[in-house]
């Protein structure tokens, strides 16, 4: 039955092609210019997106992020406390920081509670806020 149904499908489309071609053709000869019309300006659509994609892809102002490693060193904060911390201000939970980073929830309280030692905080929004602050978050 499906054979059937993709068999006429198949032949129905090429019919359907082959009279667009046969329209395509009679209005290249009658109106040769609008073509020509239709085909500049596909090519300027063409090269004005290509333009575009390259400017736009490349800011001037876009430097890669660093993470203020003089800040880290000098509070002493460890890449895996920077990583708690970047889940921390994804707004995830102590269970799914530890579920993303593959430790245990006491593990994250831990890393926190140094975190917020060392950064001067008493709430996850403080220690966000405080590393937006030094640059040690985007």
């Amino acid at each position: 039955m499906w054979k059937h149904i993709a068999l006429y499908a198949a032949l129905f489309a090429l019919g359907a092609l082959a009279l667009q071609w046969i329209d395509m053709q009679r209005m290249a000869r009658l109106y040769p210019e609008s073509v020509y019309d239709a085909l500049l300006a596909a090519g300027f659509l063409a090269l004005g997106v290509w333009i575009g994609a390259r400017m736009l892809g490349r800011r001037a102002g876009d430097t890669v992020f660093d993470g203020n490693p003089k800040a880290l060193a000098e509070l002493g904060i460890s890449p895996r406390k920077v990583a708690v911390l970047q889940e921390l201000a994804a707004g995830l939970s102590n269970k799914e920081i530890a579920r993303s980073l593959g430790v245990s929830p006491n593990t994250v309280k831990t890393h926190l509670a140094r975190l917020y030692e060392k950064l001067g905080a008493t709430r996850r929004t403080d220690a966000v806020r405080r590393a937006r602050e030094l640059g040690l978050l985007r």
